[in-house]
């Protein structure tokens, strides 16, 4: 499985406001240095010329660059060559995503009809190590107008389509990153959706606003009980070679699995004083 630890709040940032970037950087897991949407047609020079006057941390900077086929790709790459970073988002992907990035990191964004159903082939890519998917976006490609019902909650397509580029990524070990919640006051909404998330395995949640980190990262870091609940039956199964019970209800490998989830996104979130899963665990 390819390694993808950036922690669960990745932040977007407009490139052409470096005077933005430190605090993105200082607020969030990882920033997201937008040269696309966040950027006006007349400002695409001086965001990219942006990128080298406030230099983050490469471990944790990604940049979104201008899609594939529009005329600013090509010069978005050339400028991200001038600078350390090393992870690229690359929005609209789909299968005319170039097979080498010039050994650049790479986030697929699966956000039209054709990307989220090329992100099988996308999610095994080489050099790719996420797939993100994006509500709007795709509802624009199908000639829709609107990804969410009324109550806030997404429609069916746009669930299919994040179903598809999750399970997609799963098959090819590698991350999944949910979409932004546009709703920036919605922070019970986001709540749900991002607790939705991290219980069915992505990795991350992209965010437009410095107040959807907190909500983000708490929503990926499990409680105190489900931290002691899982150390407690990966203890347990030290002493068991197959399916056993525990606490009334039988254990398996996907239980395990699940334990093992819980720890790491614990560790992640700084809420398990233990470094390592019990030795033996499966």
């Amino acid at each position: 499985m390819t390694t993808f630890d950036l922690g669960p709040a990745l932040l977007f940032c407009p490139a052409d406001r470096p005077d933005r970037y430190r605090k993105a950087a200082d607020r969030a897991d990882a920033v997201i240095l937008d040269l696309e949407d966040a950027v006006a047609p007349d400002r695409k020079a001086a965001a990219r010329d942006a990128l080298l006057t406030e230099p983050l941390d490469p471990a944790r900077t990604i940049v979104r660059v201008d899609a594939v086929g529009t005329p600013d790709h090509a010069t978005d790459l050339a400028a991200l060559a001038r600078t350390p970073y090393r992870t690229v988002m690359v929005p609209k992907a789909d299968e005319r995503l170039p097979l080498d990035l010039g050994g650049l990191r790479v986030i697929a964004l699966c956000e039209t009809a054709a990307g989220v159903l090329a992100a099988p082939g996308l999610a095994r890519r080489p050099g790719v190590v996420a797939l993100m998917w994006g509500a709007d976006d795709l509802v624009a490609s199908l000639g829709g107008t609107s990804s969410r019902f009324p109550d806030g909650t997404y429609r069916d397509v746009a669930r299919a389509a994040r179903s598809a580029v999750l399970l997609a990524a799963g098959a090819a070990g590698v991350a999944a990153i949910d979409a932004v919640h546009l709703a920036i006051d919605d922070l019970d909404g986001l709540r749900d959706e991002a607790l939705d998330a991290a219980a069915v395995g992505f990795a991350a949640t992209a965010c437009i606003h410095p107040s959807h980190v907190p909500v983000i990262r708490a929503a990926y870091a499990p409680p105190p009980g489900d931290v002691a609940a899982a150390r407690a039956l990966l203890a347990t199964a030290q002493g068991h070679d197959g399916v056993f019970v525990h606490d009334g209800v039988m254990i398996d490998g996907p239980s395990l699995r699940h334990a093992e989830a819980v720890l790491r996104r614990a560790r992640a979130a700084g809420r398990d004083e233990h470094s390592t899963l019990p030795t033996g665990s499966r």
